[in-house]
């Protein structure tokens, strides 16, 4: 059963069924036991009334006799001669047990009380089945009232939980009308304690989707716009190698389209790699990792373009230091700071790469001898395709971009500062392992 109001309902008229059952039987009980008691009652005040009656002659008895009347009076003298019978009985009780007593004779139980007196003994006495039938008859009336309106209570029932769940129909109506592009906040007023917390969650899941949303789409029109350049400039590329007239034009324009691919190849990558880290992308499972070991492949990457330059690279990484991580994203992190620093020194430069456990807080830090940032635009440096524009270094502005969603990932913090190089020093902190 999947319907919270056919749920409810059920429990409530359960509930109900349960306390009517309860206090019927309860109610039954009590009118039985108290008719009883009021017919226990009679049965003495008549034994008492008749104290005074005189003897009844057989004839006289005989003509009292109704068959009609459920109680049997009896009346003996102390040596057990009987002097007085309401109406005469194949069965009657003919032996006297003073008070209350419940008498079997001849397959039939009497209720009776008898009483003494000098000189006579008075039995007033009723059938026991009789008795229970009258106290069940007037238990039943007291009782099919209330089985009376339990159908209309039933009816309250299912209405009031209508009316109770309406403000959550309302919400479920409210968000089945709308489509992909309605984000708008749900309302929220007038709503009840219950039912205000749902809603709440769900303006802050439109807020953090559609904030979700306006990312992608700035992603996918800034991605658009450059790539732009690169396909534009491999098309132009292209035709200087068809027109090309000499082997070394064709060659020249060959080794241009070539580059050109390259670095179409290494924007595409870096796109891919950043979409991987916007916010709300599917994050595999963290698991321990080397940092030493893992900078040591990153770097491995990077050393062609770093001989290319004259660059020296230096890895201090003496000691194995554990962090949680995801190796890919990792190393693409690594292979940005570790490129960007070759790119940005000049020829026959030291880039400098350290790793170290501060105070149990694993730590990566670049260092590099280029142009460095100044202190007002290291926080721009981190949004997307940013270029600052003082290098002929080509670049895409996704570098950084792409260390600070790894970064944020791995729940790790990036600094900008100066380097004793007389670049940049880039430093990631990254939190202490489980038992480090």
């Amino acid at each position: 059963m999947s319907s919270i109001r056919a749920r409810v309902l059920l429990v409530v008229l359960g509930m109900l069924a349960a306390a009517a059952a309860l206090l019927g039987s309860l109610t039954y009980r009590n009118v039985r036991a108290e008719t009883e008691a009021l017919m226990d009652y009679q049965l003495r005040q008549m034994a008492l009334s008749l104290r005074n009656q005189g003897e009844v002659a057989p004839a006289q008895a005989s003509a009292l006799v109704d068959e009609q009347l459920d109680f049997v009076v009896q009346v003996w003298t102390t040596d057990g001669r009987a002097i007085y019978a309401s109406r005469a009985h194949a069965a009657l009780p003919q032996r006297a047990q003073l008070g209350f007593a419940d008498v079997s004779v001849g397959g039939q139980v009497w209720r009776s009380f008898s009483v003494t007196m000098p000189s006579r003994v008075i039995q007033v006495s009723q059938p026991l089945q009789i008795r229970r039938r009258l106290a069940a008859d007037a238990a039943w009336r007291a009782v099919w009232p209330l089985l009376l309106i339990a159908p209309f209570i039933a009816l309250a029932a299912a209405w009031s939980t209508a009316l109770a769940l309406r403000p959550l129909r309302r919400v479920a109506d409210d968000v089945r009308r709308r489509d992909e592009q309605s984000l708008q906040p749900l309302p929220a007023d007038g709503l009840p304690e219950e039912v205000a917390p749902l809603v709440t969650s769900l303006n802050a899941l439109l807020q953090r989707l559609g904030q979700s949303l306006d990312t992608q789409r700035a992603f996918v029109a800034d991605a658009a716009h450059e790539l732009r350049s690169p396909l534009t400039a491999l098309k132009l590329q292209l035709q200087l190698l068809k027109r090309a007239g000499s082997e070394a034009e064709r060659s020249a324009a060959a080794e241009a389209l070539a580059a050109g691919i390259d670095r179409g190849a290494r924007l595409v990558e870096q796109l891919l790699t950043l979409a991987r880290t916007e916010p709300g992308a599917a994050a595999a499972p963290l698991q321990p990792l080397d940092l030493s070991e893992l900078v040591r492949e990153a770097v491995a990457d990077t050393v062609p373009l770093a001989l290319a330059r004259g660059t020296v690279l230096e890895l201090h990484a003496d000691a194995p230091v554990t962090v949680q991580g995801d190796r890919a994203p990792l190393r693409a992190l690594v292979r940005n700071l570790a490129d960007n620093a070759v790119r940005y020194s000049p020829p026959d430069a030291r880039v400098e790469l350290r790793i170290a456990a501060e105070a149990g807080v694993p730590t990566l830090q670049v260092d590099d001898a280029g142009p460095g940032i100044p202190p007002a635009e290291r926080e721009r440096v981190f949004d997307r395709f940013y270029r600052r524009g003082l290098s002929d270094e080509p670049g895409t502005g996704l570098g950084l971009a792409i260390v600070r969603g790894v970064a944020q990932q791995h729940g790790a913090r990036v600094a900008l500062d100066d380097s004793p190089l007389g670049g940049l020093r880039v430093t990631l902190r990254f939190p202490a392992a489980p038992g480090g």
